[in-house]
Formats: C-alpha cells, sequence, structure tokens
C-alpha cells in the first residue's frame, strides 16, 4: 500500500499565485513543488493503474491510451510519460495539462487547485487494480437542496440542471458527501459541490448527440458548469422556442482533453468555442483551428461574454442586472439582457 505524504502550505493562495520579482516565482515554485504529485492527480481525476516499488503507473492524463505508461516515482515526486518521452515535477506536469508554458497562470491553476488536493492511500490487489476512490457510489436523481441552492446561486436554471445531470452520493476518506454528477463518455462523472470539484474516473469528455438526423454543428465547452449556463441563457432569451437540440454538444471536462474532442469534432462542418477567456482556452481553441480550421467554420464564441472569465461568470452577471432592472423598475419585467438576447 502507498501513503503519500502529507501536503503542508508555505504560505496562502493569496501568496502562491502573486508573481512580482524572479525570487518571488522561485518561491512560489519550489511552494508548487512540494504538492505530492499522486493527491495532485488524485484530485485532477486520476488515479494509478499499478504500483512497482516507490512507482506509480497510470494511464497518461495527457493523451488516450490503453496501457499504462505514465510513471510518478513518489520518493522523486517527478513523472514521465513513456509515449510522449517528457516528464517533470508538476510544473511542467502543469504546462502540459494547461497547454502554457507561462508560468505566473501555470502557478496561479495549482493554487486554485490545491484546496482540493489532500493525502490519499492506493490499494492493489493480486491484479494491480486500484481500491475505488469513492467508495459506496450511488447516482440518484438530482434533489439535494444543498446542490440546489448551489446551482442557483450561479445563475442555473434548476429544471435544466435536473435534466442534464445527476447525484453522486459517496463515502471518501470515511466521510459521507453528495455532489453534482455531470456524466462523461467512459461511464465516469465530473462531481462538483460549493467545497468540492473532481472526477470520479476514468477522466474522459463528453459528447452528448441529438437522436434523429445528425446536426452538422457542434458547439464546445470546457466544464459543465459552463454548457448549464448556456442553456439557461438560450432559454432565456428564447423561452418559447430555445432549440437547445439544434446542435450537438462536446464539454471537455478539461482543457487538457482537447486532443479527445478532435476525432469527433471531424463529423462537423461548423464548430462553436465557449472556452474560457484566458491562455488556456486560447490554447484550445487553436488546437482545433490548426486541426480543422482550413476547411470548417471555426468560432471564437468566448467574445459574447468578453470582460467576464468565462460564460458562467457572464450569466451571473445578466441575472444580477436582471435583478436590479426589476428592483428599480417595480412590475417592469423586460430586462436589458431580454432586448439584446443571447443570440448565436
Amino acid at each position: 500500500m502507498y501513503r503519500p505524504h502529507t501536503f503542508k502550505s508555505c504560505g496562502t493562495k493569496k501568496e502562491i499565485i502573486k508573481v512580482l520579482t524572479k525570487n518571488d516565482i522561485l518561491m512560489n515554485i519550489e511552494t508548487a513543488k512540494q504538492i505530492n504529485l499522486a493527491d495532485y492527480l488524485h484530485s485532477l481525476g486520476y488515479s494509478p493503474v499499478k504500483q512497482q516499488g516507490i512507482n506509480l503507473w497510470y494511464k497518461s492524463p495527457l493523451r488516450e491510451e490503453t496501457e499504462a505508461s505514465f510513471k510518478v516515482n513518489t520518493e522523486r515526486n517527478q513523472w514521465y510519460d513513456f509515449g510522449l518521452g517528457k516528464g517533470g515535477g508538476i510544473i511542467e506536469l502543469a504546462a502540459h495539462l494547461y497547454a502554457t508554458d507561462h508560468v505566473p497562470y501555470l502557478l496561479e491553476q495549482i493554487a486554485e487547485q490545491t484546496p482540493h488536493v489532500h493525502p490519499v492511500s492506493f490499494s492493489f490487489g493480486k491484479q494491480s487494480s486500484s481500491e475505488p476512490s469513492f467508495q459506496q457510489l450511488e447516482i440518484v436523481p438530482l434533489s439535494s437542496p444543498a446542490l440546489l441552492a448551489y446551482l442557483q446561486g450561479r445563475g442555473i436554471n434548476i429544471e435544466l440542471a435536473k435534466r442534464e445531470c445527476s447525484e453522486a452520493r459517496f463515502t471518501h476518506n470515511g466521510k459521507r458527501y453528495f455532489a453534482i454528477a455531470f456524466p462523461n463518455g467512459s461511464g465516469g462523472y465530473e462531481i462538483r459541490n460549493r467545497y468540492f470539484k473532481g472526477c470520479i474516473a476514468p477522466k474522459e469528455i463528453s459528447h452528448i448527440r441529438q437522436s434523429g438526423k445528425a446536426r452538422n454543428t457542434c458547439y464546445v465547452f470546457e466544464g459543465f458548469m459552463d454548457y448549464l449556463s448556456f442553456l439557461t441563457l438560450r432559454q432565456e432569451s428564447c423561452p418559447n422556442y430555445p432549440e437547445l437540440d439544434g446542435q450537438d454538444y462536446i464539454v471537455l471536462n478539461s482543457v487538457s482533453n482537447v486532443n479527445k474532442a478532435l476525432y469527433p469534432l471531424g463529423n462537423y462542418e461548423r464548430i462553436h468555442c465557449f472556452f474560457d477567456n484566458d491562455h488556456a482556452g486560447l490554447e484550445a481553441l487553436r488546437q482545433i483551428r490548426k486541426e480543422y480550421g482550413r476547411d470548417r467554420y471555426i468560432r471564437d464564441a468566448s467574445q459574447i461574454y468578453g470582460g467576464c472569465k468565462d460564460l458562467n461568470e457572464y450569466l451571473q452577471k445578466q441575472a444580477e442586472k436582471k435583478g436590479q432592472s426589476q428592483s428599480a423598475k417595480g412590475v417592469r419585467s423586460q430586462s436589458p439582457e431580454k432586448k439584446n438576447g443571447f443570440r448565436l
């Protein structure tokens, strides 16, 4: 049984992501290097397939594969991907996951993930299968008042959320939890509640295909919260004819999964990308354009919510404006955003 070391933070989140001078960067990198790689990968939804001495073996989080060829040396806290011929520490791993070598941005992403990094233990049986990270797992209809309140707080239409998501109830490290569960294409789930964000393996994209005639358009999102935000905005703008089934959808469930989306995207003539307004989002868009930009229409839909980090932040700001408008104008129900609408 492998028992990783406990990560002890050397500073607050603000201290971790503050990057001002070379000395600050070095200190921040050193802080990041103290995070246990196995714990970090587990927080992202990746669990080892087997253990050989001090090495843990994973199916690569950086590409698709059937045999585990991604190694983590637990003593050195280093990884190596034999399929890519590349390796390193947590900074190098984050550079591949977030498709950028911009260190301040990588440190910020690592800092945002650290609240979800906890020491975990992996047990391996005779067939080298890992012990489930989420025990006593139940997938039930989404009904928890706390989860519904969390979604409402983020502006999400509850009925749409109930249709697209389920509720995961599970035991983790001896404690009972429940979370919103969004299914992916390999039987896993992206899970989230107000305090926790993770994945029930295997990690994979979610491809939502409409029934009937094949669609020639696909809308692509980084995470399921952005997908739910789009559905909510469309429903509010066009309540009578939202046409939510007019196109297929792909949810990456992580920008590191963009390569997994390239093959199914080849079936579409028009691709609309609703990525975050940051470097990683731009890089994901660049990869899709590099693959299909010559013979397909590819749209950067992030311009719709320019000035916002992502589509959900845009939704929350629109809801806030709507509330302020209704409060100021009394019974007048038509809001400014309805006038212009959420046009796509």
